[in-house]
């Protein structure tokens, strides 16, 4: 059984500020073990459930040559394989071979949630919102679009509160979610320690990979839109000639495609 486990920063339990996940700042390498520890511990659990194919994608931006680069690789777990270095969202090649499911560790809420720690939507400055046909999304959403065009269904998340049920709203009941912490703010939340994190985690994916009663793939209608709403409108000129992108107002852009990936190619930077 393969799985594919993309893997963020900000969801992670005892993390809470921007100093923790951003390259170069004092708390960053605290970040980093703290990420690790959690991403090992979601790989033991893949394996206890009968995954015996794990491709671990690191997605975290934490700026210059760290970004998509935060795991620690001489602490990482025995038995998986580790992409790091590549753009946020374009590794698609194990979903096109064939995978069983996706899980997601250490992911936030959408911009806006009020109890969403570092809740945000791709970019901290450059999003406001996003919108998968009409359903407003953030990066989970995306990601389960993604490996909806394949037909992979997203199946376990852990984060905070508010992403598991933000998780839970979209994919339906079945998804399983470890919450390692509750937002008491944007910048402040109540989390279990790094160990009962870890625990949690182990158990609830594998629970999630051994049970086999998955959640569907999500699969928006066919044509897809994807809007974006930006917080400038100097930033529109990131889209401007892209193939099957619209400017649709000052900080505006539409992108359309048969399937989520059609248009995310042409809307998404490659590297």
């Amino acid at each position: 059984m393969r799985v594919v486990i993309w893997v963020d920063m900000e969801g992670i339990a005892g993390i809470e500020n921007w100093d923790q996940v951003t390259s170069g700042k004092p708390q960053y390498e605290e970040g980093r073990r703290l990420l690790t520890g959690e991403v090992n511990a979601a790989v033991r659990g893949a394996q206890a459930g009968g995954a015996d194919d794990i491709i671990v994608i690191d997605c975290h931006g934490a700026g210059g040559s760290d970004s998509f680069r935060s795991l620690m690789p001489e602490r990482l777990e025995r038995g998986a394989s580790y992409v790091l270095g590549h753009a946020w969202c374009r590794y698609v090649e194990p979903l096109k071979e064939h995978c069983d499911a996706a899980l997601l560790v250490g992911a936030h809420a959408m911009a806006g949630t009020p109890d969403g720690v570092m809740c945000h939507t791709v970019s901290s400055e450059a999003w406001f919102n996003a919108w998968v046909n009409e359903t407003l999304v953030g990066e989970s959403g995306i990601e389960a679009a993604i490996c909806g065009v394949w037909d992979v269904p997203v199946i376990f998340v852990s984060g905070d509160e508010a992403t598991c049920r933000e998780v839970t709203e979209l994919l339906g009941p079945k998804v399983v979610t470890a919450p390692v912490k509750v937002g008491l703010g944007r910048y402040s939340a109540r989390s279990l320690g790094h160990a009962d994190a870890c625990a949690l985690i182990e158990e609830r994916v594998r629970q999630a990979v051994s049970s086999r009663d998955w959640p569907d793939p999500w699969k928006p209608a066919s044509p897809v839109t994807f809007t974006v709403e930006l917080a400038t409108p100097d930033r529109v000129a990131d889209f401007d000639g892209r193939p099957g992108v619209e400017i649709a107002g000052p900080r505006k852009v539409i992108a359309r495609g048969e399937t989520f990936w059609e248009l995310w190619d042409n809307f998404w930077y490659r590297r």
